[in-house]
This record gives C-alpha cells, sequence and structure tokens, in this order.
C-alpha cells in the first residue's frame, strides 16, 4: 500500500459508503446510479479533501513546519477542511482566497468562509485573477523572513502528494465492489485542481482495473484540465509507483456544464442539487457535485448509458457551500414566502 511509504495522517472516517440511488435512478429511467459518499469523511462536515490532506499535513510535519499556507476561492471546500485539520494538528493556517464566485450578499459571511474563521484560520481576500501561486510563494517568503517555518499547500491539494489519497480511495473502491459483486461500468465526479481524477486513474492502473472515469469540469476548459490531470498523474507515478504508467487516452474531462465560471451557478446545477435531495434526502453543493450532477443528468437524458449499467457518482462534499447560495437555489425567505402563499391558495 502507498500508506505504508509515505508519511500519512488518518484521520478520515474510511471506507467512505457505497451506496445506490435508486429513486433518483428510476425517475431518470437510466442506468442504476451508484453514490461514493466522500461526503462522509468526518472532517468538518466531510469531504474529499481530507484524503489528499492525510498525506500533505504529514509532509508538512516530517518538514517541521508551523505554519501551512493555501489557497483557494472564498468559498473553498479544501480550505475549510484544511483550517480543520491544521486546527486539530495545532498548525497556525494562512488562507489566501480569490474572490470568485457568486454575487450575493451572504456569500462572504458564510458557508466555508465562516467555517475557515471558526478554525481561526487567517483569511485574506483578493482580487479575482490574482496569480495565487505567485501570492503564496511571496506569502511564504515573508514568514520566512519573520524566522517561520511555512509548508505551501496547492489549490485543490492537487500535487504528487495530495494525490495518493485518490490513489488509496481507487483501491478502497475496487474492494468495495468485489465484495458487493458490483461490475462498474463509470465513475462519475466533479474535477476543478485535477488531483482527485489523477490519482483515481493512477490507483485504477495500480489494480489494472481500467474503469472509464469522466471528470465533470467545473471551471477549467477541458483540454487545459486533461492536461493538468494527466501531468499530476504522471508526476505521482514517477514518486509513488514508477512501474505504473497512465494511458493518456484515459484521461476524459467534460466541461460543458461549467457555465459563466467557477463558482457562478446553473440552472442545471440548481436543478440537480433540488433533485438529489428530494428523491434521495443527500446534500450536494453548488460548485462542485451539484454541476456534475448536473452533467451525468444531462448525459443519462441524451441516452448516452445504457440501463443496465452501474454509474458510480463521486460526492467530493461540500454541503456547507449551500448557505452561500440561497438564492441561486430559489430558496431566499422571500423566495419561501411566496412558495407557503402559494401552496395555501385554494
Amino acid at each position: 500500500m502507498i500508506s505504508d511509504r509515505f508519511p500519512r495522517l488518518r484521520v478520515a472516517h474510511l471506507p467512505t459508503p457505497l451506496e445506490p440511488l435508486d429513486r433518483l435512478s428510476a425517475l431518470l429511467g437510466g442506468p442504476r446510479i451508484w453514490i461514493k459518499r466522500d461526503d462522509c469523511t468526518g472532517l468538518a462536515t466531510g469531504g474529499n479533501k481530507v484524503r489528499k490532506l492525510e498525506f500533505l499535513l504529514a509532509d508538512a510535519l516530517r518538514a517541521k513546519a508551523d505554519v501551512v499556507i493555501t489557497t483557494g476561492a472564498v468559498q473553498s471546500n479544501h480550505v475549510r477542511q484544511t483550517a480543520a485539520f491544521c486546527a486539530k494538528l495545532g498548525l497556525e493556517l494562512v488562507a489566501l482566497l480569490e474572490d470568485r464566485g457568486a454575487n450575493d450578499p451572504t456569500f462572504k459571511r458564510s458557508g466555508n468562509l465562516f467555517l475557515d474563521r471558526l478554525f481561526a484560520a487567517q483569511t485574506r481576500i483578493v482580487p479575482a485573477g490574482t496569480d495565487m501561486r505567485a501570492l503564496s510563494t511571496t506569502t511564504a517568503e515573508e514568514l520566512r523572513a519573520a524566522g517561520r517555518r511555512p509548508y505551501v499547500i496547492p489549490t485543490g491539494g492537487s500535487n504528487s502528494i495530495g494525490a495518493l489519497g485518490y490513489v488509496e480511495a481507487a483501491a478502497e473502491l475496487l474492494d468495495q465492489a468485489a465484495a458487493m459483486n458490483l461490475t462498474i461500468d463509470e465513475i462519475v465526479h466533479p474535477t476543478g485542481s485535477g488531483g482527485t481524477q489523477a490519482g483515481l486513474l493512477l490507483g485504477l492502473a495500480a489494480r489494472k482495473h481500467l474503469v472509464p472515469v469522466l471528470g465533470v469540469s467545473v471551471g477549467k476548459p477541458r483540454q487545459e484540465l486533461e492536461a493538468i490531470v494527466l501531468a499530476i498523474a504522471q508526476e505521482t507515478a514517477a514518486n509513488a509507483l514508477p512501474e505504473v504508467t497512465v494511458d493518456p487516452q484515459t484521461v476524459h474531462v467534460d466541461s460543458d456544464y461549467v457555465g459563466d465560471g467557477y463558482g457562478l451557478s446553473t440552472e442545471a446545477m440548481a436543478e440537480a442539487v433540488k433533485l438529489v435531495a428530494r428523491c434521495e434526502g443527500l446534500l450536494l453543493d453548488p460548485v462542485y457535485t451539484g454541476k456534475a450532477m448536473a452533467g451525468l443528468i444531462a448525459r443519462i437524458r441524451a441516452g448516452r448509458h445504457a440501463a443496465s449499467r452501474n454509474i458510480v457518482f463521486w460526492h467530493t462534499g461540500g454541503s456547507a457551500g449551500l448557505f452561500a447560495y440561497p438564492a441561486a437555489l430559489g430558496l431566499t425567505a422571500e423566495a419561501e414566502e411566496t412558495g407557503t402563499a402559494a401552496l395555501g391558495a385554494p
């Protein structure tokens, strides 16, 4: 196992459940949809990033860091889980947040940002378009000059260390499927910074189990993101599994469901979030899983999946972000009052 050769801090609640979404599957009339519940990883409302952080923050402790720097958007799921993990370890976190997302009065005082501050992260919001990698570098230099020992984690925790978490996750899923006698025909998940998809592809290749993996982009164009995923997968393989090759032909991204940009809501996302909540009692999020599920729903409605297939949707968490997007979901107080009045009408 990878974890036998690389330092790891075991915090996540693993394995996460693998469950059928039978009511949603029946409603859509397509394949049987299964959900891999990485919203149940346990740390700070759950999510996929803790799998990466188990390796990244173990490496930070190995390097004797006393402060962590990371980047993300204002409502970053990654920053929220990093803040919680750092609090658990007694490490300071400097969170550099790019001002991207909804133009909503609640956006900068609720959801993930509220939790970042609850976990005592030092948050710094910078304009959209800021070079976040360069900002991380200069922030680290300033901290070193002050006698600190910073450790920089890239956006999304997506590098050859963080991706190890999803190399392990791929093996976890295959073991669960085998125990259930389940043949998985495709894995669908949201992809943003590329590390989750890179780790899954490498982990599946390591087991010689080439289940197709589709990453539904939440921001970047298809070709750009496919190149990022492949680069992370190849770097991770070189560092951890040099005997394994990731075929570039297995890297697939669909960027048709981004809408106007990262963190900006779409009607399809809102429909998907509400549909899953009302059919299955499950919470998706507006930035990642909502758009990815919107993509899966659209592909099913277009007849791209036979009814006999088993599709695993990988839930990467993020439900805390819902509280920053009430208007996008039509669930503001005003909308609720209007809806209540309409229901009570004769």
